[in-house]
């Protein structure tokens, strides 16, 4: 028999062993509760991040304006205090307009960077490999080395007639807004200026008609191809938006100034530069860099014209073998399906190729030309894991211009509300855009893109939107863009042939509006 004690100790020994045993229940039940607010904590502190850092830029952006504010200009003197909240019958604050600062473009960064380099060198080499091709089936089939171009004549062919056009487009442009504001304002009678004001409505009127009628009659008239009417195109769109910003920046201060709040017109040098700089957004003035690299500036119309010829290969090799008799079989849903997916590499291809081309070869090459010092013409689009992400950095040029003159005087004009109403109004005009920019190009109209960017990328920007992160939505993301790209080259590939295959009898405008390759197709 144990002594008195002795049981005493056991006893108590095995009431802390059960009671340890219920505490590491009670542990292990809690473990998973412990996991998950963790992670809460963990988004929490992502949110209060990006809060944060979105509360920085504003009061970086602002310390910036007060800089500038601070700085007397050449021909005017500046106001010394910040912006106040205004309402509707104001204009929107100073404080959300774009600031120009000098920084480098985000691929000049990264090619500093070897192993980014060595990508660079890849998309060199399948040139390389596209030209060796090229060579190899011309001497198997014609036993001769040769490289043709002729797809690159066809499509640049009557490129001097656009160039002639671009002339007077430029022309008017030049001139008329800024003799406008000359016009209203400087100093005249009450009735002198309302003259004035009626005279420069119909000089802005016969402008726009000149900028938007002319490159369709000529390209109408004349059969332009389609890279010669891209030179058009794209012109017309450009010289509309800086016309329209040069009057947003500007008009306003001159009705302010007929309101007793002193005179005030920018320098016609100032204009003019804005005319050619690589940006849409007007400012009396833009941060410049010291000197021209002459050698950067060939380096980069060498890559924009490496980028037209990869082009040309691409669909000479890709697409022209796949879709050019496509219209000649009979319809088969499984053709279709085939030949989206055969497209969507090429697609993709040509994607980046037109990134690379224009918004960093071609708009780097003037900005270091005209030593504009703001590169910032794209952010790391690549990286989105959001479409709405994706709009915003893929082409920050266009982006800056319709957030400012459509998003936010959208809201401005709405009283501050409907911000979902104003986001929808930016995709409207944006969508548009595109439609038209592919209708003049090609010849046509098949609204793919209008269907794609306004319904497709509606949709998709406000369900992917920015608080999804991680891998696994940016491969989804790359995932639509490349069957994105690959439904747009082959549905507009396949319009283009079956409207050479299958002309029409009579030109109807039915017949023009509706695509040709749903019918271009012989019975099986």
């Amino acid at each position: 028999m144990e002594p008195r004690g002795t049981q005493s100790q056991r006893r108590k020994r095995l009431e802390q062993e059960q009671r340890s045993s219920r505490e590491g229940n009670t542990e292990v039940r809690r473990a998973p509760d412990l996991v998950q607010w963790t992670q809460h904590l963990e988004a929490v502190k992502r949110r209060l991040l990006e809060e944060a850092q979105g509360q920085l830029v504003e009061l970086l952006d602002r310390a910036m304006w007060e800089a500038i504010q601070s700085y007397p200009s050449q021909d005017r003197s500046l106001p010394s205090t910040p912006p106040k909240p205004l309402n509707k019958t104001q204009e929107p604050p100073l404080g959300k307009r774009k600031v120009f600062v000098i920084r480098k473009s985000l691929l000049d960064e990264l090619m500093e960077v070897q192993h980014f380099r060595t990508i660079y060198h890849m998309f060199a080499a399948g040139l390389c490999v596209f030209i060796i091709s090229t060579l190899a089936i011309d001497f198997i089939d014609e036993g001769r080395l040769m490289l043709e171009f002729d797809l690159l004549i066809f499509s640049f062919g009557q490129l001097p007639l656009a160039l002639v056009t671009w002339i007077p487009m430029l022309l008017s442009t030049l001139l008329v807004p800024y003799q406008v504001l000359w016009m209203w304002t400087r100093p005249q009678a009450r009735g002198t200026w309302k003259l004035g004001i009626g005279l420069g409505c119909v000089l802005l009127a016969a402008h726009t008609a000149v900028l938007c009628v002319l490159p369709i009659h000529v390209a109408v008239k004349h059969q332009l191809p389609p890279a010669s009417r891209c030179v058009l195109v794209f012109e017309q769109v450009r010289l509309l938006m800086k016309s329209y910003s040069f009057l947003r920046e500007t008009v306003p201060g001159a009705l302010l100034a007929k309101g007793g709040e002193g005179l005030w017109a920018p320098s016609f040098s100032s204009y003019l530069y804005f005319l050619f700089c690589p940006t849409l957004l007007f400012r009396e003035s833009y941060p410049r860099t010291s000197s021209v690299r002459w050698n950067y500036v060939a380096k980069n119309f060498a890559q924009a014209l490496c980028c037209v010829l990869y082009a040309c290969f691409i669909l000479g090799r890709l697409c022209v073998p796949v879709f050019a008799n496509m219209s000649r079989e009979p319809f088969s849903t499984r053709a279709l399906v085939l030949s989206i997916l055969h497209a969507t590499l090429p697609g993709i291809l040509m994607l980046l190729l037109i990134f690379f081309a224009f918004l960093h070869c071609w708009l780097n090459a003037f900005a270091e030309m005209l030593r504009f010092g703001d590169r910032m013409f794209y952010r790391d689009w690549w990286n989105s894991t959001s479409f709405s992400n994706y709009y915003r950095t893929w082409n920050v040029v266009v982006h800056d211009w319709l957030y400012s003159y459509v998003y936010q005087d959208g809201l401005w004009l709405l009283g501050g509300r409907a911000r979902r109403a104003a986001m929808m109004g930016v995709f409207l005009v944006s969508a548009v855009a595109h439609e038209y920019i592919f209708c003049f190009v090609l010849g046509f109209f098949y609204p793919v893109m209008l269907m794609l960017f306004l319904v497709f990328g509606g949709l998709l920007n406000f369900t992917m939107n920015d608080r999804h992160t991680g891998p696994a939505w940016n491969v989804l993301m790359w995932t639509l863009l490349f069957l994105g790209q690959g439904i747009q080259v082959s549905l507009y590939c396949q319009e283009w042939y079956a409207r050479r295959h299958c002309p029409l009898p009579q030109t109807t405008f039915w017949g023009l509006v509706t695509p040709r390759s749903w019918s271009c197709h012989p019975r099986g």
